[in-house]
């Protein structure tokens, strides 16, 4: 028989996070709903301009909303991943 799991608790502060990770069993929680994050660690020295079509913007800015990202994020995960799959 499974364990019942617990819902995953508002926490409104870094110090309130670090202090749930150090005390609770994960085990108990419901983590179904978690996303895999990638942490950005390496500095972003270069820019990058282009001039894209309204609409076309307008559409990645919907997917990156869609996705709850900043805009920038999401083109620059597109280009991480198109480069990454050509290698």
């Amino acid at each position: 028989m499974k364990a019942e799991t617990k819902p995953m608790p508002s926490l409104r502060s870094d110090s309130e996070a670090e202090e749930f990770v150090e005390t609770a069993d994960l085990s108990e929680y419901d983590l179904s709903g978690f996303k895999p994050m990638r942490f950005e660690v390496e500095p972003k020295a270069a820019s990058l301009n282009m001039r894209l079509p309204s609409s076309l913007l307008d559409a990645v800015k919907a997917k990156a909303k869609a996705n709850g990202i900043p805009y920038t994020r999401y083109v620059r995960m597109l280009l991480e991943a198109d480069v990454a799959n050509h290698r």
